[in-house]
């Protein structure tokens, strides 16, 4: 699938909820399916800043397509971060460059999060989005 296929899927999901409780307890199971990082790459150097939480994400490129895995100490920022990962794993890095974050929106997720978890989010794309500039510059 491509990543606009996937956040469009997303998209869908959270519109089935009626509510936002109801989208934080779906976050919160997400963000259980989460492919965790190993315990090596739990490191200072794959903390994103700008969270208030600890959110540590990893990537590797496997082929030509970028793999990340993540964990936080908080439930809700890993349910945020299963999400990102859901939509830009295991693709090419220049798409991931190139996608949008439009879904964010759509689903309502940063008017919904405190000041600080917005911050946060806005950090992790940031994050996946630098790891695929690094990636794609050693596959050119």
């Amino acid at each position: 699938m491509t990543i606009a296929e996937i956040q469009e899927e997303i998209v869908d999901e959270f519109s089935m909820f009626d509510d936002w409780m109801q989208r934080y307890e779906y976050m919160i199971e997400l963000g259980k399916s989460l492919p965790l990082i190993d315990d090596k790459y739990k490191t200072e150097d794959n903390i994103i800043k700008g969270c208030q939480s600890k959110v540590w994400v990893h990537a590797e490129l496997k082929e030509d397509r970028l793999v990340f895995t993540a964990d936080s100490d908080a439930i809700i920022t890993k349910g945020i971060i299963a999400i990102l990962i859901r939509a830009f794993s295991n693709q090419k890095p220049q798409d991931i460059i190139d996608a949008d974050t439009e879904f964010i929106d759509k689903i309502g997720l940063k008017e919904h999060l405190s000041p600080t978890r917005a911050n946060g989010l806005v950090s992790m794309i940031k994050q996946l989005k630098l790891y695929a500039v690094a990636y794609q510059t050693q596959l050119n």
